[in-house]
């Protein structure tokens, strides 16, 4: 029987920021907002030549109750203004930026990814989200207008908009022949035309076609609506899934419904988000870990998130003592707004006593619960430890690869570069150095033909 080729695993960097996964009070943490600190993080990432750093994006400050809290680091700057500076410090590295498509406009996000592709000569990447809170969308002049149900409509005509201005342009209007006194071969380029619910507009879009022809999409999100929104529609899903078992059933139920869009399985990667901690012994490793978990989730993150599923407040409680005896308050109104964790728990009085159960049969106290509850590092262990079980995971088509999320910013990321990228290399199964110069090249993604050669083809 011939063995199986061995997979190549594709690895990301991803900024953290806009959770408690990161420690700020660590004394190696620096800034999230100096742009020293993504500069290093950057390098870092493409130095053991990971595919790409992903930047993840927070439209609102984190409150609850009106108040600001230590769940996530306070600020992040604009996405573009960041990627744009990236893109003149490194070569090779590809840049994803998370764009929400509720409170955008497609000209304006298609006329950015579009420049960000030309200045990193074929680096960009966009990972669509969406949202429907009224929370976040104060801060727009849309307001939260957009009920729930439709934010996948909106955003796959955002998506199927945006692809139209890409499509605009074909590659070879430009002659720019000195001579002829001719600049343009086609006078029409740019043009568009897209009337929908959505979206009515029409006129020129003035980016020529990008190195990648569009940046690559990437998706996150786990309900039915959201992993059909990636098979018909992205380059690659971000997923959660860090376990064999349930990395393997969500690998095989996206990768399933290609098909029906007309789509072969390496046209998606499936790169879940993966935190690790790392040790000269899987004990050394195991204990470092328990303490990061016991940084994370501080008292007072305890009893915050404990409120997301209580919807009161609960700052008279002691974190290091029993869960409240009464039960959550239900309803639409919640006293954490926008907050993904609050969503979560659709059924706040059922959650509350699966916990109060396990609690008591572990005794437990509020703050343990949490974070007992709560994602904890993916991958515990030596380099070695690490490496197999990165491993193990990929050959298993439990993930295409993973995006790594570091506690620490930004020299979370060195350590993992500096031990674990060479053994993975030793593997055979990552790569040592570049084969190609655009994001597209890195995932293995073919460039989308021009729309004039689809039609041809289509004909």
């Amino acid at each position: 029987m011939t063995a199986k080729p061995l997979k190549q695993i594709h690895l990301a960097a991803h900024f953290p920021g806009v959770n408690n996964t990161t420690v700020w009070s660590d004394p190696a943490a620096g800034s999230h907002i100096d742009f020293d600190s993504f500069v290093h993080f950057a390098r870092t990432a493409e130095r053991a030549k990971f595919d790409f750093l992903f930047l993840a994006e927070g439209l609102r400050l984190r409150e609850q109750g009106g108040q600001i809290y230590d769940l996530d680091v306070v600020g992040r700057p604009d996405t573009f203004t960041v990627l744009a500076a990236l893109a003149a410090v490194t070569d090779r590295l590809g840049l994803t930026g998370t764009i929400n498509s509720t409170f955008n406009e497609p000209y304006e996000v298609a006329r950015q990814f579009a420049s960000l592709d030309h200045l990193s000569d074929g680096r960009a990447a966009w990972n669509v989200v969406t949202s429907w809170d009224a929370f976040t969308g104060e801060n727009f002049r849309r307001g939260g207008f957009l009920p729930r149900e439709e934010r996948y409509s909106r955003a796959k005509e955002f998506l199927a908009t945006a692809h139209e201005l890409f499509d605009s342009w074909e590659g070879g209007e430009i002659v720019a022949d000195a001579g002829s006194g001719t600049f343009l071969r086609e006078a029409r380029a740019g043009a568009f035309t897209h009337k929908g619910p959505q979206f009515d507009i029409e006129g020129r879009f003035n980016v020529p076609r990008s190195p990648q022809g569009r940046p690559v999409i990437f998706q996150a999100g786990d309900s039915d609506e959201g992993r059909e929104f990636a098979a018909s529609d992205a380059d690659a899903i971000f997923g959660r899934y860090g376990t064999l078992d349930e990395g393997r059933a969500f690998y095989a139920d996206v990768k399933r419904r290609l098909a029906k869009y007309g789509r072969t399985h390496d046209q998606l990667k499936i790169l879940p988000a993966a935190t690790f901690v790392l040790g000269d012994t899987d004990a050394e490793a195991r204990e470092t870990a328990h303490e990061v978990r016991r940084l994370q989730v501080s008292g007072q993150t305890a009893i915050k998130y404990l409120e997301h599923v209580w919807n009161r407040d609960l700052s008279g409680y002691d974190p290091d003592g029993p869960l409240p005896d009464i039960d959550p308050v239900t309803g639409e109104n919640t006293i954490a707004l926008g907050r993904a964790s609050v969503r979560q728990f659709r059924d706040p009085l059922e959650t509350a006593r699966q916990w109060r159960a396990l609690a008591e049969a572990k005794n437990l106290s509020i703050r343990e619960l949490v974070i007992a509850t709560t994602s904890g590092q993916t991958f515990v262990g030596s380099a070695a430890t690490v490496a197999e079980q990165i491993d193990t995971l990929v050959q298993a088509d439990a993930a295409d690869g993973f995006i790594l999320v570091p506690h620490i910013t930004p020299g979370g990321l060195d350590t993992f570069a500096d031990t674990v990228v060479p053994l993975l290399q030793e593997r055979g199964v990552f790569r040592s150095e570049y084969e190609g110069t655009t994001l597209r090249d890195h995932l293995g993604l073919a460039v989308p033909q021009a729309a004039s050669a689809r039609r041809a083809a289509a004909s």
